[in-house]
């Protein structure tokens, strides 16, 4: 198979899955694949890429850390207690402060708006790595891992199950900017945000796929290609964790419950999980898991991400 090209982004922010057009976003899955099958990158030597972390993390931080040193670049990690953004410092200093010596700046926060911020008065691209509100290329992971496996995207039926966060809305908006069609069963008062429902509804209707908005998490997962879920309590969200343990009871993903999927279906997770509530103790060592097929693909999008935006 040719290598694919990669995808001119140059110099572009990318705080939004919707961000990219539906032609964007395959193009760097196929590029992620084909970096991912041994194509080289396309270097980014010289370049130095400010790693804003305000959440801690484990697959974020090493694919970017990797991906960056791997393609010539230096990466530098910079947490909370040494930026302290909004609060030791407002962002927009932060900003500026950052684009005069940086090339990037891979941001992991709490509020979308602070990535927002920074993208309006820092002069070099900013990258979501994580928000409240997305989390665009755990997203990406996602669908190159389903392309991987299934050999296609469009047409797939994704079933997502639990609470509407930030992977839910990345991954809608992916699957309605390829052509999927995404089901999404979560409790009352924990569904997806208005705005991005719009968004994907839009997206969808442009592509041919189809966004739907359940309760029953069985409806969803019935002949679904891909069945997918997250954990119910996110970072940030500690004390609500015991009210959550009750209101997700009814949508816990297991063997019983993945046997109304199709015969072929995945189960994915983007980690980290909480074993004994949304899946059972070992369920991504199950046949069903692409669970670590995910994480390492965070690592190849990510190359494909910086290539596309940094790579002169």
């Amino acid at each position: 198979m040719a290598a694919a090209p990669r995808v001119p982004l140059q110099g572009r922010d990318l705080l939004s899955v919707a961000d990219l057009s539906p032609e964007e976003v395959e193009g760097l899955l196929a590029r992620g694949l084909a970096l991912k099958r041994g194509d080289p990158p396309h270097p980014i030597t010289g370049k130095s890429v400010a790693l804003l972390f305000e959440k801690p993390s484990l697959r974020t931080r090493v694919s970017f850390d990797v991906a960056i040193a791997s393609m010539g670049g230096h990466p530098i990690y910079l947490g909370a207690q040494e930026v302290g953004l909004g609060v030791r410092e407002p962002v927009r200093d932060v900003a500026r402060v950052l684009g005069r010596m940086v090339d990037a700046i891979v941001c992991r926060t709490f509020a979308q708006q602070t990535l927002e911020e920074l993208a309006r008065h820092a002069p070099v691209p900013v990258i979501n790595a994580l928000s409240d509100s997305e989390h665009p290329c755990q997203a990406l992971a996602d669908v190159m891992t389903m392309w991987e496996r299934l050999g296609r995207i469009r047409g797939v039926v994704v079933a997502f199950v639990g609470d509407g966060n930030n992977c839910a809305a990345s991954l809608a908006l992916a699957c309605a900017s390829l052509g999927a069609h995404y089901r999404i069963a979560s409790p009352p008062g924990y569904e997806l945000p208005r705005g991005v429902v719009e968004r994907a509804l839009a997206l969808a209707s442009r592509t041919g796929a189809s966004f739907t908005l359940l309760r029953d998490p069985d409806e969803a997962v019935a002949g679904a290609d891909v069945v997918y879920t997250d954990v119910w309590t996110s970072m940030g969200q500690e004390a609500e964790a015991a009210v959550r343990r009750l209101v997700f009871a009814n949508y816990r993903v297991t063997p019983e419950r993945m046997g109304r999927a199709a015969p072929h279906a995945l189960f994915m997770h983007p980690m980290p999980v909480h074993y004994g509530e949304e899946v059972p103790p070992g369920f991504l060592e199950s046949p069903w898991s692409v669970a670590y097929d995910q994480a390492e693909n965070r690592l190849h999008i990510q190359k494909a991400v910086l290539e596309a935006i940094l790579a002169p």
